[in-house]
């Protein structure tokens, strides 16, 4: 069972806007670097780079999406109070 996960995220207002992104990653454009330009959350100078987090710590329908995630998995859009977010699962333990 994963008990945290190391995750980082791009926060965008719009599904649309997750969905173009998440097509231009997905084509090969860098996760990390789209979330520098493009992120509405500060983590983005670290391109989207939450750190490790543990059951509790996150919003819930971002936690759930992540807990679920295998690593190295990109999911989303996610829709949260915050906006939609993409989430890139860089390691579990």
């Amino acid at each position: 069972m994963v008990k945290e996960v190391h995750a980082a995220h791009i926060l965008v207002k719009s599904k649309d806007k997750a969905e173009q992104l998440l097509a231009e990653i997905k084509a090969g454009k860098s996760f990390e670097e789209t979330a520098k330009k493009f992120s509405d959350c500060p983590s983005k100078a670290k391109g989207g780079d939450l750190g490790w987090f543990k059951a509790g710590m996150m919003v819930k329908e971002f936690e759930v999406a992540a807990f679920k995630a295998n690593k190295g998995d990109i999911v989303g859009p996610v829709k949260t109070q915050f906006g939609y977010h993409l989430i890139k699962v860089i390691d579990q333990k």
